[in-house]
């Protein structure tokens, strides 16, 4: 696991030799529509371009690599808060270009991987992450009657011989 910088005191930056490690910064609905508005007084408008976003899996899987799609939701660059609106930057100090990981399928699909390695990729603590596994499982167990995930266990999805 890598260590978290030790920050200067006097400058306010991280200690030479030392990783910079930001948290996840979130904006609120009501803050970018502020600034929105301060950027439209500015005459700073932003122009909206049109571009054709991969709609499915087949359509990006071997596309290129970072994935600069950022408003896809498998997107690990930043997630929205489909009740509040707010917007997350997982890596606030980064480019999207800087990252290594950029997708949550692509991540899926190398198969299982530590919590150290989740939390590196999602700029989260490993007892973080532990903690969201553990709340996961919990709301799978309870719903796994109604939603018959039970019919799943011991299932092999690479088995072609489906009763």
């Amino acid at each position: 696991m890598k260590a978290r910088a030790s920050w200067d005191a006097r400058s306010g930056k991280p200690e030479a030799g030392k990783k910079s490690h930001r948290r996840p910064k979130t904006i609120s609905r009501r803050e970018m529509l502020r600034e929105r508005r301060r950027r439209e007084r500015a005459g700073d408008v932003v122009e909206v371009v049109d571009y054709d976003r991969p709609v499915n899996r087949s359509q990006c899987v071997n596309g290129p690599r970072p994935c600069l799609y950022v408003s896809c939701k498998h997107h690990l660059y930043l997630d929205v808060n489909p009740e509040t609106g707010s917007v997350k930057f997982n890596f606030p100090d980064k480019e999207v270009w800087e990252l290594e990981q950029t997708c949550a399928l692509d991540v899926a699909e190398r198969g299982g991987i530590t919590l150290e390695e989740v939390g590196e990729i999602l700029n989260l603590t490993r007892e973080r992450i532990r903690q969201l596994e553990v709340t996961a499982l919990e709301h799978l167990k309870r719903d796994a009657k109604e939603t018959e995930l039970d019919a799943f266990v011991g299932w092999d999805p690479h088995r072609n011989d489906i009763d």
